[in-house]
């Protein structure tokens, strides 16, 4: 028993040692664990410092992107919009124009162009562009017409226009009466038609209606004689008249009646439109004679608005009828002191 306690009491420093030596070791094991554990912790925290970092980094450059595209499509909304704009604008503009009507009218410079002058600025404010084309003869007017050159014409009277009609196949129509010219007789060296000398030549218009019309003016002042019941509907010409008084009545276009006159030996006297008369610097105070204006002259000679059959009943031509029959030929007189009659 004392061996073994002898024994045991050897083997006790050497246990103490070892042990120590056991705790070293198990402690620096666990330091350098612990500096393991921190090196791997300090990797991972680098690693996902690097990953969030590179995450950012992809965020901003989104960012930018999505912003880029914003401005792109901003731009592209601004641009759209302009367009949206100019088209707006050019549409307005197509309404503008296509709200504005051009109407063509024929006419006689005096006094048919000077009246529509006057219109002009009442149909504008309808809409209605009026662009007047001046003749100077009585066929081009209907025939430019007929074509469709026209729109519309002034300067005749309604037995001229179906006389022409029936001569020509025209089928042209009256949209309107506005004024009556009276017919006169008028001359450069005669004053009194009492006065006039045996043998005097009579000039007259040679187209049926205004020759009708002439030789009625002539038989209503006496100077001739035409068959009994002679009138605008049967219609008359020199070859009817029963008793010319030894007057030479002599027939030329009617445009051309106020040239003849001026060039006339003295002691002629000439039937004249009173368009062309206004046109030769004569007045109606001027006249020797002129038609009755009791009578059926003022309606059946009323010159009207020609059109084509059916155009008639268009907006632009009814308004530029109105506007003629509303004050344009008083209107007209109290400018010129001319002696046309309104059709009421």
């Amino acid at each position: 028993m004392k061996k073994i306690r002898t024994f045991l009491a050897t083997l006790l420093p050497f246990a103490l040692i070892f042990s120590l030596a056991a705790c070293g070791d198990n402690v620096e094991t666990g330091g350098d664990a612990s500096q393991e554990e921190s090196l791997s912790a300090e990797g991972s925290v680098s690693a996902q410092d690097g990953e969030t970092s590179g995450q950012t980094e992809e965020a901003s450059r989104q960012t930018e992107e999505a912003s880029r595209q914003t401005e792109e499509a901003s731009g592209q909304t601004e641009e759209a919009s302009g367009q949206t704009e100019e088209t707006s604008g050019q549409t307005g503009e197509a309404a503008n124009q296509a709200d504005t009507v051009t109407l063509k009218v024929g006419a006689s410079s005096t006094p048919h162009a000077e009246i529509l002058e006057i219109v002009k600025p009442v149909l504008a404010e309808q809409g209605i562009t009026l662009e007047i084309v001046i003749y100077d003869d009585y066929v081009l007017p209907n025939t430019a017409l007929q074509d469709g050159t026209l729109d519309a014409n002034y300067f005749q009277h309604r037995p001229y226009l179906n006389s022409f009609n029936g001569s020509n196949g025209t089928d042209l129509v009256s949209a309107g009466l506005i004024h009556y010219e009276p017919f006169g007789i008028y001359s450069h060296s005669v004053t009194d038609l009492k006065a006039l000398p045996q043998g005097a030549a009579i000039i007259v218009p040679d187209d049926d209606s205004n020759q009708t019309r002439a030789l009625l003016l002539l038989a209503q002042e006496g100077l001739v004689k035409l068959p009994e019941g002679a009138s605008v509907e049967e219609g008359v010409t020199i070859l009817d008249i029963v008793e010319d008084n030894g007057y030479q009545i002599q027939a030329a276009q009617a445009d051309a009646v106020p040239t003849l006159l001026k060039n006339s030996a003295e002691g002629t006297i000439a039937v004249i439109n009173y368009n062309y008369a206004l046109g030769a610097g004569f007045k109606t105070t001027d006249a020797l004679a002129i038609e009755d204006a009791s009578g059926d002259a003022a309606q059946t000679y009323a010159n009207v608005i020609a059109v084509r059959r059916g155009d008639e009943e268009k907006e632009a031509v009814k308004a530029l009828v109105k506007a003629l029959q509303d004050g344009a030929i008083d209107q007209y007189n109290q400018q010129t002191g001319a002696g046309i009659v309104a059709i009421k």
